[in-house]
């Protein structure tokens, strides 16, 4: 699980490094306002959005924690309908090579959260999805949400490579738990079956593959 976790040196994003990289939306002026936010948070500035934009996180989920290390985790304070929009990823900056706190959003593209959805842990039967390319954090698309329901996402559906590949204990079950979380580049198709994949790592995935069995046909 991947709590407590501490916000390393990145470099500030621009605007226009989230607008190309990051945001994948059609209008140009919600983009720019939306990378504006991310970039420089603050309140007065946040309040030029809508709240379905820059949802205020305290409202719809709470971090919760226990005695000793990594032992946060975030719940739910809503209910709402598989395969809808829970929040906003917003206040983000760009920061280098992948950290065990980093969120991957690209192929070479790793983002530092600052938020309380940092505390959204890995689960092999997760009640959130990330989805990266849009900045957005959704509910699962196979159950609702409830109140009270641990916030959960895929490591793998975000991760290539993860800088602290760690043992699982999310008690999804035997066939569903990986046992073992580490990237989707260590997984394989077959494990990755069933969840919903962010398009960078799908594209990675098919260079892998690729590449796997063009090595196939020269060996002798």
């Amino acid at each position: 699980m991947r709590t407590e976790r501490r916000t390393p040196s990145t470099q500030t994003c621009r605007a226009s490094e989230v607008t190309s990289a990051i945001l994948n939306l059609t209008d140009p002026p919600t983009t720019q306002a939306m990378a504006d936010v991310a970039c420089s948070p603050s309140p007065e500035r946040a309040d030029v959005l809508p709240a379905r934009i820059n949802p205020d996180l305290n409202r719809i989920m709470v971090v919760r924690a226990a005695e000793g290390s990594f032992r946060s985790w975030a719940e739910s304070l809503v209910d709402l309908p598989a395969g809808s929009l829970f929040a906003r990823i917003t206040g983000v900056t760009v920061g280098g090579p992948a950290t065990y706190s980093s969120v991957q959003a690209g192929r070479d593209l790793h983002v530092e959260l600052h938020s309380n959805l940092l505390y959204i842990n890995h689960s092999c039967a997760p009640t959130l999805e990330f989805d990266m390319e849009r900045m957005e954090v959704r509910v699962a698309h196979g159950r609702d949400l409830r109140k009270g329901d641990v916030l959960t996402f895929f490591y793998p559906s975000t991760e290539w490579t993860m800088a602290q590949p760690f043992e699982c204990w999310c008690g999804a079950g035997e066939g569903k738990c990986l046992g073992r979380v580490e990237g989707a580049a260590k997984l394989g198709s077959e494990k990755l079956r069933g969840h919903r994949l962010n398009r960078h790592i799908r594209e990675m995935l098919k260079v892998s593959q690729n590449r796997g069995h063009l090595l196939s046909h020269q060996r002798p």
